[in-house]
């Protein structure tokens, strides 16, 4: 059986880089009409994360959370709740640039 040789050529791509893991591991639990999440971050980059809770009834408010910075090795609590029932709850990821802009204000988070 004859052996297959492959030289490497200027049209192979490079490997990609592999990404560096992100994201903030989170629980939610909805006990009748409140709302908990729990977030906790197993890596070395700041997660920015948000409660987004979705109520059942027409007329009751949704909420989306202020965002909430977890660092590293945290853990963060995060509360809401309906007035009634609850249809839907989550929680959203960003990225946080620790680095303040030179003006005093935080910076726009890179995707």
């Amino acid at each position: 059986m004859p052996s297959v040789v492959r030289s490497a050529t200027a049209d192979d791509p490079a490997p990609s880089p592999r990404p560096e893991p992100f994201g903030a591991d989170c629980r939610t639990l909805v006990r009748g009409s409140h709302v908990i999440a729990y977030c906790h971050n197993l890596y070395p980059g700041v997660d920015r994360v948000r409660l987004h809770t979705e109520c059942a009834r027409w007329w009751d408010i949704d909420a989306d959370a202020a965002p909430v910075e977890v660092g590293p090795a945290q853990t963060v609590r995060l509360t809401d709740r309906c007035w009634k029932e609850v249809r839907a709850v989550w929680v959203t990821h960003e990225r946080a640039d620790a680095s303040p802009a030179p003006n005093g204000t935080p910076r726009a988070a890179t995707p």
